[in-house]
């Protein structure tokens, strides 16, 4: 039976948790329609790691498979020194069922959620976004920029880290400059890298992560202080002098590096948005709420498993209060879990770099025992 309480809801943002929350909420018998500023769909990114909580939140809207099948799956990482000299072998903790890492473009992850959309029926209205949000006695008024203006019961705000939605519900939100930067870049996979491989430097770090049969990226972290802007035309010569100190595989990486149009640079900031991350009849999910670091390869994967736990939430026929206060109580810790190990790690790496890490802290320990914790049940009973 539909949720009585919410039969029509308004996604804003269609990235990865957006189209996800739509063909969630379309599980449970719930209408959605998804606002999206751009005007033609353009996914920024290259590469995505899928570790098992993500593969699991996946499979409970069918796109499990999809993502196994399309992408490249593996145990793990093996570590190596900068020069490449192996230190050691790190298989990632499993579920069972799944892999302990799939690696997979974010264009054919984005393409999947998309098709299961599309094939909802879902309405879209693209090169729009939210211009006003008011609560009303039979849920929030909203007005777009593209002149539709609506009720809906509930609003969903899963619009990136720099979050209209966010801002209007609660202001300016500061980010924090992790002080660090990272660079991808595609290439071809040559047979032999059959799991993920990561080279510590000792200015950077870099990796290798498999993406399917023919493809994977490189993966670079930086030391970048005062978050400087760099020239687009000049990305791939910047991205090949941070490689220099780099032997063995990296070393002959680097020397595909050719084209700027093909490296993506991030400078990484996080955030995590203060409990509640609601107003009224408004949630925020997704990089909205929690902004990560990458280095435990999981934005993506609590941002799928946010919308997931929503639906499940939603298909008890709860309202929307109770809800939300439900959603916060299995959300909120373990997304700040993933936020503040990550600011841990980049901490850690910084501190290597500049010769003042703790020789005592086991940095593997910290990663495994972190995504050990990430595979524990995400979805529990609720109390009806």
């Amino acid at each position: 039976m539909p949720n009585p309480y919410v039969k029509k809801v308004l996604i804003v943002g269609g990235g990865i948790s957006g189209l996800a929350a739509a063909v969630a909420l379309h599980k449970i018998g719930i209408e959605a329609e998804i606002v999206e500023k751009e005007l033609e769909w353009n996914v920024y990114g290259v590469g995505i790691i899928q570790p098992p909580n993500a593969l699991r939140a996946l499979n409970e809207i069918g796109l499990a498979d999809a993502c196994i099948k399309q992408g490249y799956s593996y145990p793990g990482f093996d570590y190596y020194t900068g020069q490449g000299h192996f230190m050691v072998k790190g298989d990632s903790p499993v579920i069972e069922g799944y892999p302990g890492v799939n690696g997979i473009s974010r264009r054919k992850l984005h393409e999947f959620l998309l098709n299961a959309v599309e094939n909802t029926g879902t309405k879209i209205y693209m090169g729009s976004t939210v211009n006003k949000l008011e609560d009303v006695s039979t849920g929030v008024q909203v007005e777009l920029s593209n002149g539709i203006s609506a009720v809906y019961d509930l609003v969903i705000g899963a619009d990136g880290a720099n979050s209209k939605v966010q801002k209007l519900l609660f202001g300016d939100i500061v980010q924090k400059y992790s002080g660090q930067g990272v660079w991808r870049y595609t290439l071809p996979r040559p047979k032999e890298v059959d799991r993920g491989l990561f080279y510590y430097g000792q200015k950077a770090k870099a990796g290798l992560v498999p993406m399917s049969e023919d493809e994977m990226y490189l993966l670079v972290t930086t030391h970048e202080p005062g978050n400087p802007r760099f020239p687009n035309d000049q990305l791939h010569v910047l991205l090949k002098e941070r490689l220099t100190e780099f032997g063995g595989a990296i070393a002959e990486a680097a020397n595909q590096i050719t084209d700027p149009n093909q490296v993506v640079y991030r400078p990484i900031f996080t955030h995590m948005l203060p409990k509640p991350w609601y107003k009224g009849n408004v949630l925020l999910v997704g990089d909205a709420a929690h902004g990560t670091a990458p280095h435990l390869g999981q934005g993506a994967s609590i941002a799928i498993e946010d919308v997931i736990v929503l639906a499940d939430i939603l298909r008890h026929n709860f309202g929307v209060e109770e809800t939300f206060k439900v959603f916060m109580e299995k959300r909120y810790e373990r997304c700040r879990l993933i936020v503040d190990n990550s600011d841990q790690l980049v901490e850690w790496e910084l501190l290597t770099w500049n010769g003042q890490m703790n020789e005592n802290i086991n940095v593997g320990k910290y990663v495994y025992e972190t995504l050990a914790k990430m595979n524990e049940p995400f979805l529990t009973e609720v109390n009806t």
